[in-house]
């Protein structure tokens, strides 16, 4: 199965106000492992960048003058998220973000499930924690995923981290170590990667993934918690984020 791990950074919160895509940053998993291959690019929006969304990811206009314009990368971006399943967080943002840029240089085919379906983990998220804040950085904290090296918001880093999440929100049954470069910076300097899950402590997985032998209780749950985790299951089902139940 694969699948790219997208985010976007943009020049302000709204298309309606013209605002444009300014960074494109995706990475691949197959068989939920990080594969080390991503698509990264910065991008010239011709326009100026909102004071608050400058803030938030610290890129300038300045910084973009030098970029390619979306029609110049789109192909290879298309390319690379070909038949994926996007995972995105919040992906209405998104993904109005890149239709927008694929109807302005009149792309015949300017919707992104043209290309690739989508997953939106921000409505997943909403449907396993109901009430919480789901924000990634809250996400990041509730499932030990160590976003301690972004300082701003970042298209790469970010679709990095929400990857490690997603692979926790889903089951945790992932390799969840980065021992891949990441791209290069605007800078030519190499991204640092977040790490994942919290490694366990010396004596509870070795390296290579076995087990010491202990003998474990087995601890069968009262009827009332059976009955409060098939309720679990029934909300997943309902949002639309199970993904172990098979026609």
């Amino acid at each position: 199965m694969r699948q790219v791990v997208l985010d976007t950074e943009t020049t302000g919160l709204s298309t309606g106000q013209g605002h444009r895509i300014i960074e494109i940053g995706c990475v691949e998993l197959v068989n939920r492992r990080l594969t080390g291959r991503d698509f990264h690019r910065f991008l010239n929006p011709d326009r100026d960048i909102d004071e608050g969304a400058e803030r938030v990811h610290g890129i300038s206009r300045a910084d973009l003058e030098i970029e390619p314009r979306f029609p110049e990368i789109v192909e290879d971006f298309l390319a690379f998220i070909k038949d994926a399943e996007l995972i995105i967080h919040n992906a209405p943002f998104d993904v109005g973000f890149l239709e927008q840029e694929l109807m302005l240089m009149q792309h015949p085919e300017p919707k992104i499930t043209d290309h690739a379906t989508v997953l939106d983990t921000l409505t997943m998220a909403r449907g396993l924690h109901p009430g919480q804040r789901n924000s990634l950085d809250a996400l990041c904290k509730r499932y030990e995923v160590d976003a301690s090296k972004r300082d701003i918001h970042g298209a790469l880093i970010d679709s990095r981290l929400l990857a490690f999440v997603y692979l926790a929100m889903t089951g945790g049954q992932a390799d969840l170590s980065l021992d891949v470069e990441a791209a290069p910076a605007r800078d030519g300097s190499r991204s640092g990667h977040p790490q994942g899950h919290k490694s366990a402590p010396t004596g509870e997985r070795s390296r290579s993934g076995s087990a010491p032998t202990v003998d474990l209780p087995v601890i069968e749950p009262s009827a009332e918690e059976a009955a409060a985790h098939d309720a679990m299951l029934d909300k997943i089902r309902e949002s639309g984020a199970c993904v172990w139940d098979i026609d």
